[in-house]
């Protein structure tokens, strides 16, 4: 259940403006600044960060608010890790533990994490940087997330565990970005 930024990446899961004008606002939004902190982050954390989109022809870009570090991958599998591309990009990061944000929680996240956890990836979804169109939608997500073996936590945990104490400049960085 520890995370370690040495062995730890992030991963967001199509969150694109298009979809998520369906998403309720509190939770879209609580996505967007979730999903922002640890890309915030990953530079000083030295967390490689991994975006993905699903059909971008369809449902648009990135949310521009979201500054990524590299281009995002597109696909039209559900679950990230089904797509050749994205799954080569996860592996090549050589990092066993995955921070998992995105939407909607009960497809693509859920489907990414199953398959995650199947092929032996320790998973901590961030319960404040997940979405689905309802509420029901989004905890039965949550609840098959954490069936399959998935940690469920949240973004403040998840920095904080990584930082292991108060001091350091990446410290500091996550203090300003959670007050």
């Amino acid at each position: 259940m520890t995370l370690n930024a040495p062995s730890t990446a992030v991963v967001i899961v199509d969150v694109q403006s298009r979809l998520g004008d369906a998403m309720p606002a509190d939770r879209y939004g609580a996505l967007i600044a979730n999903a922002g902190r640890f890309l915030t982050v990953a530079e000083s954390m030295d967390l490689p960060a991994i975006v993905t989109e699903q059909y971008p022809k369809g449902l648009g870009p990135t949310d521009d608010r979201l500054v990524l570090p590299a281009p995002a991958l597109a696909k039209t599998e559900f679950s990230a890790w089904q797509n050749p591309e994205i799954r080569a990009a996860i592996q090549a990061t050589g990092r066993r533990s995955i921070i998992l944000l995105g939407m909607e929680t009960h497809i693509c996240v859920f489907q990414t994490a199953r398959d995650l956890v199947d092929a032996g990836f320790a998973v901590h979804v961030m319960a404040d940087g997940v979405a689905s169109r309802t509420a029901a939608n989004r905890e039965i997500g949550l609840d098959l997330m954490r069936s399959a073996g998935c940690v469920i936590s949240s973004t403040e945990t998840a920095l904080f565990d990584m930082l292991k104490q108060a001091s350091g400049p990446a410290f500091k960085q996550v203090s300003r970005l959670i007050r």
